[in-house]
C-alpha cells in the first residue's frame, strides 16, 4: 500500500509536470494532438482530472498513515505489557505478616493525612 501511494505521487507529479510543458510548448504540440486552441471544455476536463487523481493520492496517503499510527500504537501497548510482565519478574510480591504491619503503618503515619480532629472545650 506505501509503495502503491508513492508511485500515485509519482504519477501526479508527473501529469502536472506534463502538462505544464504541454502549455508552455502549445504552439507546436498543440497540432500533434488535433487542438487549435485551448477551450474551456477542455481546460475543464484536464483540471478535473488531476483533481481526481490528487483526491485519490491524497486518500490513500491518509490512510496509509492512519494504518501506521495504528500499528504503532500496538507495538507500544505490546511493549509496554511485556515491561510490565519483566518488572513483575524482577520484583515479585512477598506477602509477609512484617511487610503488611511495615504497610499499614506507613499509611497510619503518613505525613500528608491529617489528624483527627479534636474538639477543646
Amino acid at each position: 500500500m506505501k509503495k502503491l501511494h508513492q508511485y500515485l505521487q509519482l504519477a501526479l507529479l508527473a501529469y502536472f509536470g506534463g502538462l505544464f510543458i504541454f502549455y508552455i510548448a502549445f504552439d507546436t504540440l498543440g497540432g500533434l494532438f488535433g487542438m487549435d486552441e485551448i477551450t474551456s471544455d477542455s481546460m475543464v476536463k484536464v483540471i478535473l482530472t488531476g483533481l481526481v487523481l490528487f483526491l485519490v493520492t491524497w486518500g490513500l496517503g491518509y490512510s496509509v498513515n492512519n494504518s501506521l499510527v495504528g500499528s504503532m500504537k500496538k507495538m507500544e501497548q505490546e511493549m509496554n505489557a511485556l515491561k510490565a510482565k519483566i518488572y513483575d519478574f524482577e520484583h515479585p510480591k512477598i506477602h509477609t505478616k512484617e511487610n503488611q504491619d511495615s504497610v499499614r503503618k506507613g499509611t497510619e503515619t503518613d505525613p500528608s493525612s491529617l489528624p483527627p480532629r479534636q474538639n477543646i472545650t
